[in-house]
């Protein structure tokens, strides 16, 4: 097994003798192989990935520290595995099975004389793994950054009166796949004039006017890793009141920064930035987190938020993008993309954050 399945095999309870892992982000994360299906069984002494003939050759070839099984009928090929390595209690990665599938795979693992674990505690041994990020993880997403980075300068030359929101997009995923993105990390956002007070907006044909904000909400995954940035711009010169609200979020993310650690609470980080907005006067026109994980998924523990009390060590990466949206007139955010450390954070991202008029 490789240094990964080691550690997960190692962190299995005594009550439980094996665990099975379905979601393709953990199937990734454990076995370096990528298929939109797959088994991945782990035991104390030994990990199997149960794979179809579309993904068979790949496998064997790719597939890291473990057995690769070809499975011809999945009944037939669970209880072989199941009775030959004396497994007895299996885990479920409970969060990624539905409700269907659960009950599919537990009558199968009663056939075969065992039974199946889905207390949610295999979910919780994942996360530990993995909020903690290796030097290697850091590095693919630090050119994931880069790839972003580089894409968003470029398509902002293209910001004119009259470009739709949804070319814009385009543009932004061209060059980024053309610069060795594997992939967007999500659709992306592109939004412009009142729509940019929708936080999750779509991007659709809506023109950019002169005196428009632009917010740019996006992302591009490299190797399996991925970066998440929000910058928000302007075509020509806003009015005092949008220049106001875009201060007071650039200030209100560097207090959040300033206060990125390892040791503090995620809740602490999420009201550095929330009371600056709020004593500002624009409480209520912030409505999500501070931030989130980052890693081989887009959101991954921890969620920056208020609600969370959760304590940031070194080596996480998360996000901090705090933001005001005023319905029916703007929306500003700010995102970076940090790796925690003992003594403060290192910033990925590399662009300014004063306001572009372009």
């Amino acid at each position: 097994m490789n240094p990964r399945l080691t550690e997960l095999a190692g962190l299995l309870p005594e009550s439980a003798d094996a665990a099975l892992i379905i979601s393709e982000a953990n199937r990734r994360y454990y076995t370096n192989f990528v298929s939109s299906l797959g088994y991945l069984f782990v035991t104390r002494s030994g990990a199997f990935l149960i794979v179809d003939s579309r993904y068979e050759e790949a496998a064997r070839s790719q597939a890291d520290g473990c057995e690769v099984i070809l499975m011809k009928r999945l009944a037939d090929t669970m209880k072989e595995l199941i009775s030959g390595q004396g497994m007895k209690r299996i885990m479920l990665e409970a969060s990624a099975f539905t409700l269907a599938e659960a009950d599919i795979v537990e009558k199968i693992f009663v056939s075969a004389g065992a039974s199946a674990v889905k207390t949610g505690d295999l979910d919780k041994l994942i996360s530990q793994m993995r909020v903690i990020k290796t030097s290697a993880e850091i590095d693919k997403m630090r050119r994931a950054q880069s790839i972003t980075e580089d894409a968003f300068m470029q398509t902002i030359k293209l910001i004119k009166e009259g470009v739709t929101e949804k070319e814009l997009a385009l543009e932004l995923e061209f060059r980024m796949r053309r610069s060795g993105a594997e992939s967007v990390s999500f659709d992306l956002i592109v939004l412009t004039g009142s729509k940019t007070s929708m936080p999750h907006g779509v991007p659709d044909f809506t023109k950019v006017k002169y005196g428009d904000f632009v917010l740019f909400d996006i992302g591009a995954t490299y190797e399996g890793y991925h970066s998440d940035m929000t910058r928000t711009v302007a075509l020509g010169r806003v009015d005092g009141v949008s220049r106001r609200i875009y201060e007071t979020v650039r200030k209100a993310q560097q207090n959040a920064l300033d206060f990125v650690r390892a040791g503090v609470s995620c809740r602490d980080v999420d009201m550095k930035a929330r009371s600056y907005i709020n004593a500002a006067g624009y409480e209520g026109m912030f409505g999500h987190s501070t931030g989130h994980g980052v890693g081989i998924e887009i959101h991954e523990a921890p969620s920056v938020s208020y609600t969370n009390d959760f304590i940031l060590r070194s080596g996480m990466v998360i996000t901090v993008e705090p933001g005001i949206y005023v319905p029916g007139k703007c929306g500003v955010r700010i995102e970076d993309m940090v790796v925690v450390s003992t003594d403060g954070y290192i910033n990925l991202a590399s662009l300014p954050k004063e306001l572009i008029e372009l």
